[in-house]
């Protein structure tokens, strides 16, 4: 367990963090999160000792060990064993077999075990620095965006490896279904403040939207009663018999403290202009055939017509070549066979990976949405600026010292600058923080055009996706539906090891760290919808009375607290008037609602620990079926 007290810490004149106070119990999964630039990673540096704090004090336990999982790869040596071996504690650098074990556990073969870091994808590479980390033995896990630029199958194995990570856990990341299906705790940075709650991101935001529409209220109703008590002093200041009133209120307005008007927070609030199109489909791809080696076809053979407002997402492993579809579909490459055809009056908006690097260093964010289009003015370049977040003198930074994030969104910024009727995205939510990947996907739904999209965040594929492009098993093909359609008929079966020796050595790693569960005997289909049909409901027999229980509590504490609120009033008005009798009764009555209150609370965060340990069991027994 490590405890935070009272931390703040600052940069010049910005303040990111006041007054931080929350501890991590042991066993417990915390998901952190805020916008970007409020503080995440630096609470991370600031645990592992990267950075020191201004004021306040981190507590951790004596031989407490923190592995820290950073954003940025490790791949400064030349086999993948030497990168893992560097985790290894100083009087263990010759134990080689527990890195081989730990390697062997996570799908390296004794082969890739000497073969260079580079050769391997993403997701591999993320599995390189998990083994490095865990060949220390940590008692904590720090892992800060560790899904940035995985894959599907990649990100949903780490999903299944954290799920029964046995010790301490802190989780930073963009996506909200990833770290929603891990935690059992958030912790919100919100307007330099720390809040810790028992779920999820959506109770934490909609704990956070609650707490601030009350303050919202109590400080009109505060500032009404303020301008009341006034105008009596006033009206009555002079009249003698009154004296004693007027100078209780005028020691009541002395008592009367100021509340701040709640600071308006920057968030990206925008939609993509659709121009009128008339046409059935924006585009036709026949017979496509695409690679960049004459022996290894990468594309062969792929056909599809695009309608005029399909959802399409483009899915699969790295490196299957789902971002040179979309250029071959965008125009940016030419095919070695087979061609693209776009209906007249199809106007295309495009986002690459690689395209903040076109952004130009010496140029102002205003003056690369002004360079995007000759139609654009200053003016409508200032609007752009402000809906993504750049605002005032913020749209005049150059665009050497802005962050990736923010190059992403000036990237998409471009896209506002003119109306169009195919969208095609390549990974959009990359650098992105969690508000904006919300307001990004409100805006692609909203749009009235087409949209093809390359993403690997899984909220987004089941919010939007109507078809599918699937890359899988060295070939490519059209599915027709959603992505949970998908899912359930087809899913990612073949991307988990296959192999008898494969799924021995994850059993072993498993009950070495206890990480995993053994892997079950290979059922058939039928088999297989049966046993996931008792599954589920045996889950919804025994988690659903929880969560309605979690429910009926939620709203007894949030009946308390309006309770609460009332006599809070009540009992300043019994103090203006100096009613002892009618203080008694509200102290009762005040002290009766916050106890329980209390009571309440304690019966939610137990509840909460039994739906979590008994909901990851069913989801753990769901992730060996699926295997």
């Amino acid at each position: 367990m490590i405890s935070i007290d009272n931390l703040s810490k600052s940069y010049g004149r910005q303040s990111l963090l006041e007054g931080v106070s929350f501890k991590i119990n042991p066993k417990e999964r915390v998901g952190l999160v805020g916008r970007n630039g409020h503080g995440k990673t630096t609470l991370f540096r600031l645990i592992i000792g990267e950075e020191f704090p201004d004021d306040g004090n981190i507590n951790i336990p004596k031989n407490y060990q923190i592995g820290y999982i950073q954003q940025n790869l490790d791949l400064s040596e030349d086999t993948v064993l030497k990168v893992a071996s560097k985790g290894l504690p100083d009087d263990e650098n010759d134990n080689l077999w527990k890195v081989e074990k730990v390697l062997s556990g996570l799908g390296f073969s004794s082969l890739d075990m000497q073969r260079h870091p580079e050769e391997f994808s993403g997701g591999f590479q993320v599995r390189m620095n998990l083994a490095k980390t865990l060949v220390s033995q940590p008692d904590m896990l720090l892992l800060d965006e560790p899904t940035n630029y995985l894959d599907i199958t990649s990100i949903r194995w780490i999903e299944r490896f954290l799920i029964n990570w046995p010790s301490e856990l802190m989780l930073i990341t963009h996506d909200r279904s990833f770290m929603d299906k891990i935690v059992t705790h958030t912790i919100g940075i919100h307007r330099r403040k720390v809040r810790k709650i028992t779920g999820n991101t959506e109770k934490l935001y909609i704990q956070i939207a609650h707490e601030e529409e009350i303050y919202e209220k109590t400080r009109v109703n505060d500032e009404r009663r303020k301008k009341e008590v006034e105008q009596f002093i006033n009206r009555f200041r002079a009249k003698a018999r009154l004296a004693n009133l007027v100078q209780s209120r005028i020691k009541t307005l002395e008592k009367m403290k100021k509340s701040e008007r709640l600071s308006h927070i920057k968030t990206l609030d925008f939609s993509f202009q659709c121009k009128p199109f008339s046409g059935k489909s924006v585009l036709r791809a026949s017979d496509v055939s695409f690679s960049y080696n004459p022996e290894v076809s990468l594309i062969k053979d792929f056909n599809i017509i695009i309608g005029a407002n399909d959802r399409v997402c483009v899915i699969g492993k790295n490196g299957a070549g789902k971002s040179t579809l979309l250029r071959l579909l965008g125009g940016e490459l030419k095919s070695n066979r087979g061609e693209v055809e776009y209906n007249s009056g199809v106007i295309m908006g495009f986002f690459e990976q690689g395209n903040i690097s076109t952004l130009v260093d010496t140029r102002t964010i205003e003056e690369e949405i002004l360079n995007s289009n000759e139609a654009v003015d200053r003016q409508m370049a200032r609007d752009i600026c402000g809906a993504m977040m750049f605002e005032g003198d913020d749209a005049l930074k150059k665009i050497r010292i802005i962050s990736g994030g923010e190059k992403s969104r000036v990237m998409l910024g471009k896209l506002l600058v003119k109306p169009t009727n195919l969208l095609i995205l390549d990974e959009p939510t990359n650098h992105l923080d969690m508000e904006s990947c919300d307001a990004l996907l409100a805006a692609i739904d909203s749009y009235e055009g087409a949209v093809i999209i390359v993403t690997h965040n899984e909220m987004f594929l089941h919010a939007l996706a109507q078809r599918l492009i699937v890359f899988k098993k060295d070939q490519i093909s059209v599915f027709e539906g959603s992505y949970q359609r998908f899912l359930d008929t087809e899913g990612w079966d073949e991307e988990i090891p296959s192999s008898l020796k494969e799924q021995k050595n994850l059993s072993e790693s498993a009950a070495e760290y206890n990480k995993f569960t053994t892997v079950p005997d290979k059922l058939n289909k039928k088999e297989a919808r049966r046993r996931r049909s008792e599954i589920i409901t045996e889950r919804s027999r025994i988690c659903k009375p929880l969560e309605q229980r979690i429910e009926s509590i939620e709203n007894e504490i949030i009946s308390y607290e309006d309770e609460l609120q009332v006599l809070t009033n009540s009992m300043q008005d019994a103090s203006e008037a100096q009613d002892g009798t009618r203080i008694s009764e509200l102290s009762q009555s005040i002290h009766k609602s916050r106890s329980s209150i209390d009571i309440l609370f304690n019966e939610l965060e137990e509840l909460h620990l039994e739906y979590n340990k008994q909901n990851s069991l069913f989801e753990k027994k769901l992730s060996q079926l699926e295997e």
